[in-house]
């Protein structure tokens, strides 16, 4: 029986010939120009004039960016939701500051706008937002909040790359955004990233973090005859190889976004009977966000239902993994982070949340043989 795969790495048309091209370039390193190309491209797709990015390693590295900008102190804090990667809590506590996690709302399973007021005090330097599963979280709340209390937001956008809110780009909704370009994600080079924001100060300063600590932009773009170590940084660029691969993906993002909506659709449908039975609990997405068809995944009625039923779909060949573990619970978190008031949502949901397989090689047929197990065994289980 065919293994169907939870993930297998977007490929587009023309990888091989762009690597041949930068192979032969003899230009292999970071900030090159298929990076400039691949920035030119992004800009051209999210629909804007222009925009202050620079291509990095992983979303991690444009993470750790932004909170090397945002100059964090020792005893700083940061609210972000307990549900999300280490990478977003880890760029905090690298600075030896504190991250407070807040709960999660229970249909989108983003940040719940309405518990970051009570977590915000003195030390509270800003706010990190998480858009699950492709969904923006509430940015016009949420900017309300920082605006008044002078506060920076940062977009985790990882899995966000295409997906609008009221019409508008995720990561041009906040200061500063990381995205993802692992091979898990909609577009991938293996691993990648990209940092955008919103200050040319900031903008300026990240060029010069993400050379060494050196102003080497300037000195390629000839604005110095030399270039020299300026302030503190490290080696956060993608190179051009990596470049040439993820250029070759920005050509067909479009037509990849909406390849990966027409499967999240097939889901969508083929398991309504199952929510009308109660269940299970489908995605939601608010009407004034687009997703782009990152995630789809199912809110089974306990853990236990959820464990036996991924244990049923591996039995039939079907890999269908949860996805975070809390970061509250874990032992990193215990020692460098604290909560903010209680966690209810992020303490149940993620414990019943199994994601299903959602990738370019995905054929309408799979989808049919997945939401077919599913039903076959939540109905069985059921009677």
């Amino acid at each position: 029986m065919k293994t169907i795969a939870f993930n297998t790495p977007t490929c587009a048309d023309n990888e091989l010939q762009n690597l041949q091209e930068v192979m032969r370039s003899g230009r292999w390193g970071g900030g090159g120009p298929w990076a400039q190309r691949c920035l030119k491209r992004m800009t051209q797709t999210f629909g804007l004039q222009t925009a202050q990015g620079l291509l990095t390693h992983s979303c991690t590295a444009s993470l750790e960016l932004c909170a090397l900008l945002l100059e964090l102190n020792a005893g700083d804090e940061v609210i972000m939701p307990s549900f999300t990667f280490p990478s977003t809590a880890n760029a905090v506590a690298l600075r030896r500051a504190v991250p407070v996690f807040v709960d999660i709302r229970q249909d989108t399973l983003n940040i719940d706008e309405t518990r970051i007021e009570a977590a915000i005090t003195p030390r509270t330097r800003a706010i990190i937002v998480v858009h699950y599963a492709g969904v923006c979280c509430e940015m016009d709340t949420i900017n309300h909040l920082a605006q008044h209390y002078k506060l920076r937001v940062i977009e985790d956008a990882a899995q966000a790359y295409l997906s609008r809110y009221h019409g508008r780009p995720a990561g041009f909704l906040g200061d500063m955004s990381a995205f993802s370009f692992h091979e898990t994600k909609n577009l991938s080079c293996g691993e990648g990233g990209a940092f955008f924001c919103k200050s040319s100060e900031d903008f300026r300063r990240a060029e010069i973090l993400c050379e060494k600590g050196t102003n080497r932009h300037e000195f390629l773009r000839g604005e110095v005859d030399r270039y020299t170590w300026r302030d503190i940084g490290s080696t956060f660029l993608l190179s051009d190889i990596h470049a040439a691969v993820l250029d070759a993906q920005i050509q067909q993002a479009n037509a990849i976004t909406q390849r990966r909506l027409q499967l999240w659709q097939c889901y969508h449908q083929a398991l309504a009977p199952l929510e009308f039975q109660g269940l299970i609990r489908r995605p939601i997405i608010p009407p004034h966000v687009e997703s782009n068809g990152h995630i789809y995944y199912l809110i089974l009625n306990s853990s236990e239902l959820r464990d036996r039923l991924m244990q049923e779909l591996r039995n039939h060949h079907i890999n269908c993994p949860f996805h975070f573990i809390p970061l509250h619970s874990a032992p990193a978190g215990i020692r460098h982070t604290r909560t903010a008031g209680a966690l209810p949502q992020t303490e149940d949901l993620p414990y019943r949340l199994l994601r299903l397989p959602l990738h370019q090689q995905l054929l309408e047929n799979d989808i049919q043989r997945v939401t077919d197990t599913i039903t076959a065994c939540l109905s069985h289980w059921a009677s």
